[in-house]
């Protein structure tokens, strides 16, 4: 049985964390939108803060409670705080002797903890560590990101219209990945420790085991959430209906449509495309080689020796939708989608990955 943590007392987690030497980040609202940032007082969570998402279309509004957490996801994932948007790998000096000496760029980073994350985002962390920590080929700058992260989960109680991990099996509630759970009930909290270091936190906090009731109710909500969502997938593997159908007509359909502005692969939890260049200073004598978030629709991503590979929309929107349902299977052993519905919400244009999958698949050929 969890532990029970009342409301009145969720500033006692803040402290812990801060006390035990983490940078706390939580949801605040800034610019219409839930985002993480920096936060020391439980006053600038959004308490009772709902979210309206629908394909190309985002909206707060405020709910009949004072609960904190009765949302779906906001633009942001737990990517930006391990794969940095923009980041330094490495330097070069020039000496007088014209010798080049390198040096590693990589720091040890500032430990932080996360106060809801969702079990989406877990999942696509999850793919993440698969690609950036993959055996002998370790980055090291995600990996000194990663071993800092301290993980709050939330169960989800209030998906989007957007939402469908339930039919990728990765959410609402959250299973895995975390160093503590909360679950959002009425009075309080159900606190879940997965983690030795999740265990050391909540023995000093103000804590009760939680009874029957209290546990019911989680789940119950947990249930409902799941129950609530009308988005699927066709399957949670398309890579054979996918690569059999590389010349539907739906391709160009979607094409036509799509702004090639990026959008979907900056929020999606799990892109990890990015492009290096060289920033070096005005008299050469030093460099800086940096990483900056890129995406497979932009025509520079396939510039190789003079030619762009995927040179129309059509064959990148292809390149992105089978790379992500299909071929990940071969890389990572599963789906790059978590199902949480970003792409959806923040597409300009509305275009929606599930209705997209149904179309180029056939929902009865892809079981």
């Amino acid at each position: 049985m969890p532990d029970f943590l009342p409301r009145t007392d969720l500033q006692s987690l803040i402290d812990a964390l801060r006390g035990a030497g983490y940078r706390c980040i939580g949801p605040q609202v800034r610019d219409s939108a839930i985002v993480y940032d920096t936060l020391e007082e439980v006053d600038a969570l959004p308490w009772g803060i709902t979210d309206q998402q629908a394909p190309g279309h985002y909206r707060l509004g405020r709910g009949e409670d004072r609960r904190c957490f009765a949302w779906a996801t906001g633009p942001q994932a737990l990517k930006p705080l391990v794969f940095r948007p923009r980041e330094i790998l490495w330097r070069a000096a020039r000496h007088a002797d014209g010798t080049i000496a390198f040096s590693d760029a990589t720091q040890q980073r500032e430990p932080v903890a996360v106060i809801g994350a969702r079990a989406c985002d877990l999942a696509a962390l999850y793919v993440q560590d698969k690609h950036f920590l993959q055996d002998a080929y370790i980055d090291p700058c995600y990996r000194a990101a990663r071993e800092a992260l301290f993980l709050v989960a939330v169960h989800c109680t209030h998906p989007a219209a957007t939402c469908f991990c339930a039919s990728t099996g990765d959410g609402p509630r959250a299973t895995y990945g975390f160093d503590l759970a909360l679950a959002e009930v009425e009075e309080g909290y159900l606190v879940e420790s997965l983690s030795a270091k999740g265990r050391t936190l909540v023995g000093g906090l103000p804590t009760r085991p939680a009874d029957a009731a209290e546990q019911r109710a989680s789940d119950d909500a947990i249930e409902a959430a799941a129950a609530r969502q009308t988005r699927s997938l066709p399957s949670r593997n398309l890579r054979h209906a996918l690569f059999a159908n590389l010349h539907h007509p739906r391709w160009q359909q979607v094409a036509e449509r799509c702004l090639a502005c990026a959008n979907c692969t900056s929020v999606c939890p799990t892109c990890f495309c990015s492009s290096e260049s060289e920033v070096p200073t005005l008299d050469g004598a030093r460099t800086e080689h940096l990483r900056a978030w890129d995406s497979c629709f932009t025509q520079g991503h396939s510039y190789i020796s003079g030619w762009t590979i995927r040179a129309n929309l059509a064959q990148r929107y292809r390149q992105w939708l089978t790379h992500k349902l299909g071929s990940w299977h071969d890389q990572y052993g599963r789906s790059g989608c978590v199902g949480c519905g970003r792409c959806i919400t923040w597409c300009p244009v509305g275009i929606d990955i599930t209705e997209e999958a149904e179309t180029i698949c056939g929902r009865a050929a892809a079981r």
